[in-house]
């Protein structure tokens, strides 16, 4: 049995993960913004540095030890960067790349080993038309989680990335809930196929897992093929 640090755990590959740990008899401290979707233990804004701290702290009081932490947070927006204003901007910014930072940031002052896995994005590796915020974010994301995985190795503190392809969620309901966008999407993904949130929990219950303990650096793309393959759409 393992102890593990949820944060945004009410979004749908929250949920998903959760149910997977548990099920495997793994205890799960959860976060949340609200109680809408969740009961989580504890409320927060992940985005800020002091609030990270203590629920660090809290679910170390819980458990005595986290042997793994996830960042679910984040945040959508599809629009060119010339219909992007400043306040988009800053919040797709602090909904992915402060909230991994500070995970990152109460890992490293916290946790004595153990796996961090932080969310990013398969646009963050292509050119996607109107990406351009969440791009900027998303590879943030991964350079932010490259270094960290080299700052932490000798405290044997590791650090992981999986990148989602387009997934069934609430968040992308206006793509999926639109028959020519999600025609768009799924000629893209060469699996034809979109993601459901149980693939991503996979991948990320599978970094979490301490006997993946020799992992680290690593960026792992569960896309359906999307940002490595190139195939016929017709």
């Amino acid at each position: 049995m393992a102890n593990f640090l949820v944060i945004a755990a009410s979004s749908a590959i929250g949920q998903a993960t959760v149910r997977m740990l548990e099920a495997d008899g793994h205890r799960v401290f959860k976060t949340a913004r609200t109680d809408e979707k969740i009961s989580p233990d504890i409320f927060l804004d992940a985005s800020d540095f002091n609030a990270v701290d203590d629920v660090f702290k809290t679910a170390m009081s819980h458990f005595g030890v986290i042997d793994g932490v996830v960042n679910f947070a984040g945040s959508l927006l599809l629009k060119p960067a010339h219909l992007t204003t400043q306040e988009n901007y800053e919040s797709v910014i602090k909904d992915s790349l402060t909230t991994a930072f500070a995970t990152v940031r109460s890992a490293g002052k916290y946790m004595k080993g153990g796996s961090v896995v932080l969310l990013s994005s398969a646009v963050h590796a292509i050119g996607l038309a109107n990406h351009e915020a969440i791009a900027a974010a998303k590879a943030g994301v991964v350079g932010l989680a490259l270094s960290a995985a080299a700052t932490y190795a000798g405290a044997n503190l590791r650090f992981n990335v999986v990148c989602p392809g387009l997934t069934e969620t609430p968040l992308t309901e206006h793509i999926t809930k639109n028959e020519a966008a999600l025609s768009y999407s799924l000629a893209m993904h060469p699996l034809k196929r979109i993601g459901h949130p149980d693939d991503i929990a996979r991948a990320v219950t599978f970094l979490l897992n301490p006997d993946n303990s020799w992992i680290t650096g690593q960026v792992l793309s569960v896309d359906g093929g999307l940002s490595s393959l190139k195939t016929k759409t017709s």
